[in-house]
């Protein structure tokens, strides 16, 4: 296993934590929620450029459609609920800059997080990550947010609230490096496109609100598109080490074919 400095894991950090900032915190004071919502699949796009970049990923063309044909889904979702949710906006170009900046930042982490799983322990990655965002979140909060949070009207269900967001959190951070270290970030990032869906079971059976046929056309769509692309992950080559081999695993296979072969020729 290769050891990642620790700096790797603050970056990681610094750019999760504001790819939050700017997409919950920024780009919805500005622009709609379809606009926001919309502008969150370009995370997709990014992460398929900065795999195929910096990990050497290569995507087929049946890869593509699923990863078009999620994005799709997507679509009409947002197409159905258009009008109802996306008004409002008092600066959308702003925002709409905000949401991709923030796509961009995710992305980044998400790739950077990937490089890390394949390449040292699963624990160390999630640990460090955490170790250094809550310190990243801590110092920031103190700077910018305090004024917000001493503003707060503390209640139980604000505190049950905290809790609910805490808990899911911690259960989306630590299942997330399991995800990359199978699938890699653009798996993780199609297969979130499905909580738009979950979304929509809440509002039916929470909130006893009716929704359009055209969700459960998109969610049919979206899990289309993530069986095309897991299926044909497999064209996925394994990232290069620090020696040029591809893989210790290929390593190993031509080391014992080399043994068999001298045994062959010493009898």
């Amino acid at each position: 296993m290769r050891k990642i400095p620790w700096y790797w894991y603050l970056a990681l950090a610094l750019l999760m934590f504001k790819g939050i900032t700017l997409m919950i915190n920024k780009a919805f004071q500005f622009s709609s929620i379809t606009s926001v919502t919309l502008l969150d699949c370009w995370t997709i796009v990014w992460a398929i450029i900065l795999t195929y970049i910096f990990i050497g990923t290569r995507y087929s063309l049946w890869q593509l459609l699923g990863a078009a044909l999620c994005v799709l889904g997507l679509g009409l979702v947002l197409l159905s609920d258009d009008g109802v949710g996306g008004g409002g906006s008092s600066k959308p170009l702003l925002g709409d800059a905000l949401v991709i900046a923030a796509t961009l930042f995710f992305s980044m982490s998400n790739v950077g997080e990937e490089f890390c799983v394949k390449k040292t322990n699963r624990v160390e990655v999630v640990s460090m990550i955490g170790l250094f965002g809550m310190l990243v979140s801590g110092v920031e909060l103190s700077i910018f947010e305090l004024k917000s949070l001493e503003s707060v009207t503390w209640s139980t269900d604000v505190i049950l609230a905290f809790i609910g967001y805490t808990l899911s959190s911690f259960m989306f951070y630590s299942i997330t490096p399991f995800v990359l270290k199978l699938s890699g970030a653009t798996m993780l990032n199609l297969s979130l496109l499905t909580s738009v869906m979950w979304a929509v079971v809440i509002r039916i059976l929470l909130y006893r609100q009716r929704v359009d046929w055209i969700y459960f056309l998109a969610f049919a769509i979206i899990v289309i598109g993530l069986v095309i692309y897991s299926v044909t992950e497999d064209t996925v080559p394994a990232p290069l080490l620090e020696d040029g081999n591809h893989s210790i695993q290929y390593q190993v296979l031509n080391d014992e074919n080399m043994a068999s072969r001298n045994e062959s020729l010493t009898s």
